[in-house]
């Protein structure tokens, strides 16, 4: 004993926490995994805020609770969160279930690693090497480096960073002080996290110039080339460009072969934020869209979302292989990375992150893959667009239906209160309020695209 601290033996009962995850494990295979693609089943038990602070048991005390009153709270959070994996639930751009990516992810929990040295995750970084570099190739970039990250948004904000430390390496030391007036662009469409990496990394929002978009929300090269000339005019330093593939209102794919002409001519760093588009490279059908991405300097791409990876997993592809990514972001930590360990420390990547604990959310990309192969992925991709086809036809037979209409927001908060389904929308350049329709679960079907608008067409009969 120490400081009256008992040191002998373990201080948890193995065999209670072992039972605990077996009944736990049950619960989520008959709530969750069995429900999966039970229509009959709701999107959501909708409560409102204040009603769901009464439901659940929210207070830490200073005891804990028995492990049947833990089960029951395991109950009640599947009961009242939302059903992302049901065929119904139309909301985000991520949708649906991966039963191997979700295994992946139980293992990964349970094993609790973090991805920056081979000693203590060697199974993970290999697996995080060997998936980058087929995404690589799927590019189209004959050699490239990359990390996984947490989010779009981050990669975004890594590959600003890396356009900068490219265009002026001494930033990394001195800082801003002395620098030029630094300039970036984007579209008019483009994610709100460029406005927000540009205010994290000091470039400051006013130095993002967005550049306009056509009818279809792709962005209009000769405009960017405006904007380009503009800057310099004015004094500024443009350095980066970051092009969208997949915009998250709607959809559109920016045409990257006459914007890389455009970053060759003025030396601009070419970003592709992929995230959403992305997973399009896998299908041969409709790998077009990207056409020219393997111009890129730097490429954002999401395959928890088109794929079903599962969340998060990002990965930020880069086409210099000379070490530009580590070289921008290592800090050399000594107690980590030690140069005369006994095996080859090139497999240290944990370096080249902003991070230093980081999940393994590449292995569940790897196990799904093995699991579907390529030709599994690329046909998961080819059913989503069809299925957008055959919604965007059977819109046009219906009467009633227009593109835009200004009861979204009461028809959203019917479906939600009802459960029926989840679909959300937005306005868009001055346009009313519109459904945004994702459609990206395998689990979705045909009757699925019909009950949709049928649903709408109910829900908004009074209106």
């Amino acid at each position: 004993m120490v400081d009256g601290v008992i040191l002998n033996g373990p201080i948890t009962d193995s065999k209670a926490g072992e039972k605990f995850v077996e009944e736990a494990c049950k619960i989520i295979m008959e709530e969750i995994i069995q429900k999966a693609d039970d229509v009959t089943e709701k999107v959501c038990e909708w409560r409102a805020p204040e009603t769901l602070k009464k439901l659940l048991d929210l207070e830490m005390r200073d005891t804990g609770e028995s492990h049947q009153k833990l089960l029951q709270l395991c109950q009640d959070v599947i009961q009242y969160s939302v059903k992302t994996n049901h065929p119904r639930f139309f909301n985000q751009l991520y949708a649906g279930i991966d039963y191997y990516s979700l295994v992946a992810r139980f293992i990964t929990e349970a094993l609790n690693p973090s991805v920056y040295t081979y000693e203590v995750s060697p199974v993970f970084l290999l697996v995080e090497e060997a998936v980058i570099k087929k995404m690589i190739e799927f590019i189209g970039w004959e050699e490239g480096d990359g990390i996984f990250n947490p989010g779009g948004s981050v990669s975004n904000m890594y590959a600003m960073n890396l356009a900068r430390y490219k265009f002026c390496p001494e930033i990394k030391e001195k800082g801003l002080s002395g620098l030029p007036r630094l300039v970036l662009f984007t579209s008019e469409e483009c994610h709100y996290s460029m406005k927000k990496a540009a205010s994290f990394l000091g470039i400051g929002t006013e130095n993002v110039y967005f550049v306009k978009t056509d009818e279809r929300g792709k962005m209009i090269p000769e405009e960017l080339e405006k904007q380009v000339q503009r800057a310099r005019k004015e004094g500024s330093a443009p350095f980066l460009v970051c092009a969208t593939a997949g915009t998250t209102v709607l959809g559109a794919f920016d045409p990257l072969d006459k914007i890389a002409d455009i970053c060759e001519k003025y030396d601009l760093w070419l970003h592709v934020d992929a995230s959403w588009g992305g997973s399009a490279l896998i299908s041969r059908k409709h790998c077009r869209l990207l056409h020219g991405i393997q111009r890129a300097d730097s490429v954002a791409w999401n395959p928890h979302k088109m794929l079903l990876a599962g969340i998060q997993c990002c990965a930020l592809l880069v086409k210099d292989n000379s070490g530009l990514l580590k070289k921008c972001y290592s800090a050399k930590a000594a107690y980590l990375f030690q140069q005369d360990k006994f095996y080859d420390v090139s497999y240290d990547t944990g370096d080249k992150s902003i991070q230093c604990s980081r999940r393994p959310d590449a292995f569940k990309f790897w196990l799904m893959w093995k699991a579907l192969g390529t030709t599994g992925l690329e046909e998961r991709v080819n059913r989503a667009l069809a299925l957008a086809r055959y919604l965007v036809e059977e819109i046009k037979k219906r009467e009633g239906f227009q593109l835009l209409l200004e009861v979204a927001p009461v028809v959203k908060e019917r479906m939600m209160k009802k459960g029926s389904m989840m679909l959300g929308y937005q306005p868009n350049q001055g346009k009313v309020n519109f459904f945004r329709q994702v459609v990206i679960s395998p689990q979705v079907s045909r009757e699925d695209m019909d009950f949709l608008l049928d649903e709408i067409e109910l829900l908004a009969k009074d209106l």
